[in-house]
């Protein structure tokens, strides 16, 4: 090297870690905007070259910023679902809204805590294979380590978490998860199982302890199916959609509760939520509108089950023209001269319905009360009837179910015990056939289009069994007698004293004649 030759500076191998970082770090900074700059040229490039007509392009290979997302949940219900924090809640409603789609991604909530347990189930082993198809698709994209075991139908993620995919055909196959524990337990069409049994049996089975993962129950589900009823009292019933509501026992309707000596008793135990999907929350599927047209094309109870999201109809329901939009309203005050009907239905070990009306000068039959309890005596009934309408107008007629009336051994008949106690009632027509037509009578909308009952949203028993009420399987003219028919019969014991081809406002109430009118010989009143 000359002497006129500058000395090239020595390589510092000393460079601290921190400065060797910044360095690559710069350098990733460079490399990203070179290639930013790239892009952006031949946007450019491709926005000025003419289209050519018929010629179709390929779609632009784009690198965006979220390229990185294995899935973005459906803005609504599908994003709800997945970002609940109730400990049950139940994704259900019409076909085709990205239900089993969420549930797949729901289960990973705590995959990546080694010591997350979620089992998801279906009835049968086949119906479970798609699921596990679709997750073969998505998990080890999300997991690039995880391995799903085909001999034990098991995904194992890195961490160590698993995902036990199984089936639970018969109520006895629950027993296989005995002694079992699982942070996460789902199940994909819930309403395939005839009873709760499955679901309740399966709580006994969620648990951690793991402080740091939170336990949860998922479901979904559509309208009808043969186990649609108990879904529907245990999510649909309690509470509107998207609002969270303490769990309930399906039979009684009470909170569950700690019980007496617990440090915590009394505090409700666990809260539940039902989110409903619509095909439209899904726009994949909404795009060309062909499945939308396969579901519009199903006959009358399924289509509103499927497409609609309808839980109030069944199959073979005797009131199909039930409608929530036209027959419910809320609660309003009623005038004081509208004439006030009573019909009750009696059980103890049965529920007793006692059903209070008011009849419009148009004729039409506002429910607007009503009492729903078991385990009630003649005695005690007749004191929560007395209290519950202390501040009405006078009752104008009181029907009773006629059986009440017969003696049972040597005491008084449940009848007479609340006559005594100071409720009038006079004998329920019991023609089943001709009640029956009363009630489609009423439901039917009139010549202006309006309905001829009206119920408060308040009767929740009475809104809940009427549209699910199923046609007797021997007798096509009545309804299921097995059924839950209580607010039914008291129904349609009020609406016979009320027959649609009578005048239903007595003329004193019109102010022609205000003198008094027996209405039942038997009674005197």
């Amino acid at each position: 090297m000359s002497d006129d030759e500058p000395e090239k500076p020595k390589r510092n191998y000393h460079v601290s870690r921190k400065v060797q970082e910044q360095r690559k770090t710069y350098q990733q900074i460079r490399r990203k905007k070179e290639q930013l700059e790239k892009l952006e040229t031949k946007k450019s490039k491709l926005a000025k070259t003419p289209k050519k007509k018929g010629v179709v392009k390929e779609k632009e290979d784009k690198k965006a910023p979220n390229s990185n997302v294995i899935f973005e949940p459906n803005v609504g219900p599908q994003y709800s679902f997945l970002a609940a924090p109730e400990k049950e809640v139940l994704y259900g409603g019409a076909a085709g809204g990205g239900k089993s789609y969420a549930m797949l991604m729901d289960l990973l909530r705590y995959a990546s805590n080694g010591n997350h347990r979620a089992l998801l189930l279906r009835r049968t082993l086949a119906e479970l294979t798609e699921l596990i198809d679709k997750s073969k698709q998505i998990y080890p994209r999300a997991f690039p380590s995880a391995k799903f075991k085909e001999s034990t139908k098991t995904w194992v993620f890195p961490s160590g978490a698993t995902a036990l995919f199984s089936y639970v055909d018969q109520d006895d196959d629950v027993y296989r998860y005995q002694g079992m524990s699982f942070s996460w337990i789902g199940i994909d069409e819930l309403g395939h199982y005839p009873t709760p049994f499955v679901w309740n049996y399966l709580r006994s089975r969620l648990r951690t302890t793991d402080p740091k993962i939170e336990t949860y129950m998922r479901a979904t589900a559509n309208p009808g199916g043969i186990g649609g009823w108990w879904i529907k009292q245990m999510f649909v019933d309690p509470n509107p959609p998207h609002e969270p509501f303490w769990a309930t026992d399906i039979d009684t309707g009470n909170t569950l509760v700690y019980g007496r000596g617990h440090a915590k008793e009394g505090v409700p135990l666990f809260a539940r939520k039902f989110i409903p999907a619509r095909l439209t929350d899904n726009p994949y599927l909404m795009q060309d509108g062909t499945y939308e047209a396969m579901l519009m094309s199903l006959p009358e109870v399924q289509r509103k089950r499927l497409l609609e999201g309808d839980w109030n109809v069944a199959e073979g329901a005797a009131f199909s023209e039930f409608s929530q939009k036209e027959h419910v309203v809320a609660p309003v005050d009623l005038p004081h001269n509208w004439i006030r009907i009573r019909g009750c239905d009696y059980g103890f070990s049965s529920p007793s319905c006692v059903l209070w009306g008011a009849v419009d000068w148009d004729g039409c039959i506002w429910i607007y009360r009503e009492l729903y309890q078991t385990k009630q005596t003649a005695e005690n009934l007749a004191d929560l009837i007395l209290t519950m309408e202390s501040d009405d107008p006078t009752m104008y007629l009181s029907v009773l179910d006629k059986s009440c009336w017969n003696r049972t051994g040597v005491g008084k008949s449940i009848a007479l015990t609340m006559i005594e106690k100071g409720l009038r009632w006079i004998p329920s027509n019991s023609d089943r056939m001709q009640g029956k037509q009363e009630v489609h009578k009423r439901l039917q909308l009139d010549k202006n289009f309006q309905p001829r009952l009206r119920i408060f949203n308040t009767c929740t028993n009475l809104i809940r069994t009427l549209p699910t009420l199923p046609l007797s399987k021997t007798n096509s003219e009545d309804v299921n007698t097995k059924a839950e028919d209580h607010a039914y019969d008291a129904l349609r014991y009020m609406f016979m004293t009320q027959q649609s081809n009578r005048s239903f406002v007595p003329s004193y109430f019109r102010g022609a004649d205000q003198q008094h009118q027996v209405q039942d010989s038997v009674f005197g009143y």
